[in-house]
């Protein structure tokens, strides 16, 4: 990805849902002037969520996704609701698609009432409204229970209505611009900043990984200086630099060498720690990582990632991070992993989870994930509090918040 390029995890997310063949598909080609989606008369065409990042005027930076069908019937239509569901979890803005000529059925009104629960902005596109007279749209509007300008009739097929469509789910859909900083409100300029990034086996080739990517990029545009090295480098950059650097940040991995080698008077802390001060997750994570005092023999701590990747020999999420909890603990424990969009719906198995710093996942779905951890009373924290309270320096970590 391009340091010009918005991040997908920054991007609103609009999810286009409905029963098959309602026109999910068409209606979104039909909003974004693209073929993002297959088209086809055959039930089920979608089986799998559709992403596409694009820019959709007049909101901006945008993730189109569409979704199977939400009728969908079998062992595996089964399997494919369910991912319609798992994509609400990170929709910012829903779209229920509704084919006009069918009306309003009991899946629709199911889709709505679960959108309406997680609190989602959303509109109703009325498609196919062109087979239809104004007595069936106002049913539909009765039935559903919708605000009028919350309906809209519209014709993929012909592009009626889809101007105002794409006018109002850009409404719906609107967010203010993220003010929230990663590091710059706390730098002036001139400031000198250190980027600990360790280049390994596991290290993305030819490029930096996002948190890094964005952190450079906010210390920048604080008018800070910033200074990229290896922790194998880090003490003949702290020396060669002339005068104190204001902040030293690492990536995880490399906490206790960092910490280290960098004098006790200069700050210190992890792109996922400030990942988390971001999303306005650190309380939480923080009060999370207090459990593993608490873990018992027989335990099992869940490690869930938001992406997924190629397994290293010394994996962070399967190597690393079970070796420093049990040498942390002394405790024989179990683990379990998920990666990408697989996360549990029920947590009562675990007794702690730690998840990465969610870089590539909104922050609805950041939300969402730490929620349903807190709603069924189980301790979660991350990579960067995890890996700073077991080699000692997670209080070192957190005071340049202080």
């Amino acid at each position: 990805m391009g340091m010009n390029q918005t991040p997908a995890s920054e991007r609103v997310h609009i999810g286009f849902f409905g029963k098959r063949n309602a026109g999910k598909s068409s209606v979104m080609n039909a909003v974004t002037g693209q073929k993002l989606a297959v088209v086809s008369e055959v039930k089920g065409t979608t089986t799998d969520p559709v992403y596409k990042t694009m820019e959709l005027l007049p909101l901006g930076p945008v993730v189109m996704m569409d979704t199977p069908g939400i009728d969908d019937e079998g062992e595996l239509g089964t399997l494919r609701v369910k991912k319609s569901w798992q994509v609400l979890n990170k929709t910012d803005a829903a779209v229920l698609v509704i084919d006009a000529g069918e009306g309003v059925s009991p899946e629709d009104k199911r889709m709505l009432e679960r959108i309406r629960e997680k609190e989602i902005p959303y509109v109703v596109a009325l498609n196919k409204a062109e087979l239809v007279e104004a007595e069936d749209i106002r049913k539909a509007k009765e039935a559903l229970d919708v605000p009028e300008e919350l309906l809209l009739p519209v014709s993929a097929e012909k592009g009626t209505g889809i101007h105002e469509l794409k006018e109002k789910i850009a409404e719906v859909a609107g967010k203010e611009e993220n003010k929230k900083r990663l590091v710059g409100d706390m730098l002036s300029p001139g400031d000198l900043v250190v980027l600990v990034v360790p280049i390994d086996s596991a290290a993305p080739k030819g490029r930096l990984i996002l948190p890094q990517q964005q952190t450079i990029r906010d210390v920048l545009e604080s008018g800070a200086i910033s200074v990229v090295t290896r922790e194998t480098e880090l003490k003949e950059t702290l020396a060669s630099l002339g005068r104190k650097p204001r902040l030293v940040i690492t990536d995880s991995q490399a906490f206790g060498k960092v910490s280290a080698d960098t004098p006790e008077d200069i700050w210190l802390t992890s792109f996922s720690i400030l990942m988390a001060r971001y999303k306005g997750n650190l309380d939480i994570l923080l009060e999370g990582v207090r459990a593993l005092d608490t873990l018992k023999d027989g335990d099992t701590v869940l490690i869930s990632e938001g992406c997924t990747h190629h397994r290293q020999c010394d994996d962070i999420g399967t190597v690393k991070i079970p070796q420093w909890i049990r040498e942390y603990t002394g405790k024989k424990l179990h683990f379990a992993t998920t990666s990408g969009t697989e996360f549990p719906d029920e947590l009562g198995e675990y007794s702690l989870i730690v998840h990465c710093g969610g870089c590539m996942l909104n922050e609805r779905e950041v939300q969402y994930r730490l929620k349903c951890a807190k709603d069924q009373e189980v301790p979660i924290t991350n990579y960067g509090m995890l890996i700073a309270q077991v080699h000692g320096i997670l209080k070192r970590s957190l005071e340049f918040l202080e």
